[in-house]
């Protein structure tokens, strides 16, 4: 009875913990731009004079602060300075609180509420009932103080917590050999992440003397900082700036060059492990094999927002190294293209919203790698949105699941807006949010983060052409070339080009992200009704406590974007202005882009991208499902394959106009000539036998539906060679070092053997054992005595050989 009501705890946390999010958010919401709060609880870990490089510290007066943006070249040298002092290294558990924590634990604990709430009647009556909300509940707490703590040591070991959930929640069902390989597979591809992860934060140690993300006052040990207390009392301190402290905001004290670019890239690596970038992203599509609600959480609260999150958290670390913020868009640009071709052909609804997931993920990834203010606000922007639209699909999954007794193949199912009315319309608003139709939220993010994108474009474009000397073009007021200044001219050239790669890149993906999302649409909700037996024949509407989340979260996605961005009617953008107070944005950063403009051509194109996505998903699968089948037949390259040629060519040859043609020729004794183009048609594909083969099972379809065969090239190039490793390991230390250790424990039972032989029970031979153990310690203690005894002993045997 206890363990049915399990849940009640967990939801009651949930509602209190929203409660306070919110109200946060509302005190942060109304202070001025800049505002942080820290607050230290206690030491964790101390050890004294750890740090004795380069502190970059400052001897100042505690009481005493530099404002952000206010620094001169004095201060600046002073905090890059080289003062050999001994620092400690020490782990406070200390909490922060500002804008984008505040948005980030508002938004993780109102979709959690709203899952957990799902939760209540999609496990009723599972055996692990109470297991799965405990669960839930630690992944929670983990998700908000990872994102609330003010320490990378602390952030890495939330970081890591939140994958132990993980793996708790993806093999919650463990006794399905799917679901615990699944959960076994998310946990170690995040540890190579992790790995990464864990070098980039002994980088940021070895190079800034400091974990924290905020300035700490230190103790002066040396006598000539303690002359120089202030008057008056006031306690003379080594302020030591933190990582992403206002102090080393203001005087932009970043390390470039390539040790700025290994940090950058080693926090990207664990980044890409948690938010499942390429080539990270093989655990998530697996992760489906959880619970529904799990995957909700997953994808739209939790976990693989972490790594977006701490990459905008670094902002500062990444500002400093510009390539290091073009492999961030890059990465994010081809992983939401790969992720979007896969999800073109899948057939589980899960694993559709998964790849849509990880192709949305990376839409974020290239927001936050333009590094300018907007881009990183628009990708901000589109993980609330996102969290939204995406915890909606994953849920409505689960409301057609739990209808359909657990199956999930859209080919078994169809024609359910007529028995699932409610789910219906939500997962529609879902759809057309995750398209990015206007007017609904995901229109809006998605605008952003491409416009943020196209000015990024023109700002490197519009400095390399000023640096060349020529006539200025026009550029948009409202987005200065102050952010491309520091580049060198090959970084503006190559960052060019790139960008506008990737913005067209992005236009691409927009396009087949509607096309797979609507698919996914029409064969789950339209067409024929079909129900598979495991439902028993009949389908029926979710619960009220599965539909409600489902309506608040359908409101959320429609009206979120228009509430948070209201540039289109006001040049107001209250996120923007918002997360834009974050300390680590009100740095370098904030100069390089304004906020609030709203690009109506920009909008226009995305709009215009998603309604022919749309349109072109309505003609293939709400008209004659024949044409979807010839489609994938050409994208298979069907009757490309050389065994096929010569039946292809005579289907050919009995066609109407073909065989009149041959008939003609015939006539007019030619015929051999056609046969003789046949078989040198044939010849030819003959010749290119070998690429014709390769193509036919590398087909595009095949690639796609294949997801380009990852998993088995990681097969075959990672976990095979580690298996092999493994084993040589098992061999050598079963034969080698087992084999020592063996031999070691076996002797004191060979010697054993041994000098039990000696114990004879003969007198004569103890007296004789007595007499060489005498004449054993007479040579180990008189060695003088030994040769005269020798001497004497010779002496005797001369005498009796003269004798």
């Amino acid at each position: 009875m206890l363990r049915a009501r399990s849940h009640w705890p967990v939801v009651a946390a949930l509602i209190g913990s929203c409660l306070a999010s919110l109200v946060l958010l509302w005190h942060v919401w109304r202070q001025p731009s800049g505002y942080e709060r820290v607050a230290t609880y206690w030491t964790w870990a101390l050890v004294p004079d750890a740090y004795a490089g380069e502190s970059g510290t400052q001897s100042v007066d505690s009481r005493i602060d530099v404002p952000p943006g206010t620094a001169t070249p004095a201060d600046s040298a002073r905090l890059a300075g080289s003062s050999p002092r001994a620092r400690d290294f020490a782990v406070d558990i200390t909490l922060r609180l500002d804008a984008l924590t505040g948005i980030m634990l508002a938004m993780v604990t109102f979709v959690s509420l709203l899952v957990a709430i799902y939760s209540i009647g999609y496990m009723h009556g599972d055996r692990g009932y109470w297991r799965f909300f405990t669960y839930i509940a630690l992944f929670v707490f983990s998700m908000t103080m990872l994102v609330s703590v003010s320490n990378f040591v602390l952030l890495f070991v939330f970081w890591e917590a939140v994958g132990v959930c993980s793996y708790l929640l993806i093999g919650f069902w463990y006794e399905k050999p799917a679901a615990a390989a699944a959960g076994m597979k998310a946990f170690l591809v995040n540890r190579v992440g992790d790995f990464g992860f864990m070098l980039g934060v002994f980088l940021i140690w070895t190079t800034y003397g400091t974990l924290n993300y905020h300035d700490t006052p230190a103790p002066v040990r040396d006598t000539v900082a303690a002359s120089a207390a202030p008057v008056g009392g006031g306690e003379a301190a080594e302020i030591v700036p933190g990582v992403l402290g206002s102090q080393r905001i203001a005087t932009g004290a970043y390390v470039g060059g390539g040790t700025g670019l290994a940090i950058c890239l080693l926090l990207l690596l664990g980044a890409c492990g948690k938010s499942a970038q390429f080539p990270l992203h093989v655990w998530l599509p697996d992760a489906m094999e959880g619970p529904t609600p799990v995957s909700a959480l997953i994808h739209a609260a939790t976990m693989v927002t972490a790594g977006v999150y701490m990459v905008a958290r670094c902002t500062p670390l990444f500002t400093a190294s510009p390539d290091g913020q073009l492999v961030v868009a890059a990465i994010g640009t081809f992983t939401a293209l790969l992720a979007a071709l896969i999800a073109l052909t899948q057939f589980d609804l899960k694993r559709v919203l998964a790849y849509s997931t990880i192709s949305q993920l990376g839409y974020m990834f290239l927001g936050l790698g333009t590094g300018t203010l907007a881009g990183i606000s628009a990708g901000m922007f589109h993980l609330v949105t996102h969290a939204f639209f995406k915890a909606l699909l994953f849920l409505g999954a689960g409301s057609v699941m739990h209808a359909m007794g657990n199956v999930i193949d859209m080919r078994q199912f169809g024609g359910l807006r007529r028995v699932m009315p409610r789910t219906f319309w939500t997962f529609l608003i879902g759809c057309l949010a995750l398209s990015g139709i206007a007017p609904l939220s995901g229109f809006w993010s998605k605008d952003a983060i491409l416009a943020s994108v196209h000015a990024r474009v023109e700002v490197l474009e519009h400095e390399l052409v000023r640096r060349q000397g020529a006539a200025e073009p026009d550029a948009d007021p409202a987005h200065g070339s102050a952010g491309a200044v520091e580049l060198s001219a090959d970084q503006l050239g190559r960052g060019a080009w790139a960008y506008r790669l990737m913005y067209i890149t992005a236009l691409i993906t927009a396009f087949l992200t509607s096309v797979y999302t609507f698919r996914m649409l029409y064969l789950t909700f339209f067409g024929a009704q079909r129900i598979p037996a495991e439902a028993g024949g009949r389908a029926h509407e979710s619960p009220g406590l599965m539909v409600w989340p489902l309506l608040i979260l359908a409101g959320c996605a429609a009206v979120a974007g228009m509430v948070l961005d209201q540039s289109y009617w006001n040049g107001t953008h209250p996120f923007a202005a918002l997360l834009a107070g974050t300390p680590s944005l009100t740095g370098a950063v904030a100069s390089t882009e304004a906020l609030g403009a709203f690009h109506i051509d920009i909008a226009a194109v995305s709009l215009l991208v998603a309604v022919a996505g749309v349109a072109c998903a309505s003609w293939l699968y709400l008209g004659d499902r024949r044409t979807v089948h010839r489609l994938r037949a050409v994208m298979d390259l069907e009757g490309w394959a050389p065994a096929g040629g010569r039946a292809n060519l005579l289907r050919l040859a009995q066609r109407p106009g073909v065989r009149g043609w041959n008939q003609w020729m015939e006539r007019m004794r030619l015929g051999w000539l056609m046969h003789l183009l046949v078989e040198l048609v044939l010849l030819l594909a003959l010749i290119l036998s070998v690429p014709l083969l390769l193509c036919r099972f590398m087909s595009p379809y095949r690639l796609s539906y294949g997801k380009f065969f990852l998993d088995e090239l990681y097969w075959g190039l990672v976990v095979q060679p580690l298996r092999g490793i493994a084993w040589l390991c098992s061999v050598l230390d079963d034969f080698f070092v087992d084999g020592i250790v063996n031999a070691l424990g076996r002797l004191p039972a060979h010697l054993g053997t041994i000098l039990r032989s000696t114990q004879t029970g003969l007198v004569q031979f103890y007296a004789l054992a007595m007499i060489l153990g005498g004449l054993m310690l007479l040579v180990l203690v008189d060695q003088q005595l030994v040769s005269r005894v020798g001497a004497w002993l010779a002496a005797i045997m001369a005498g009796c050989g003269a004798w």
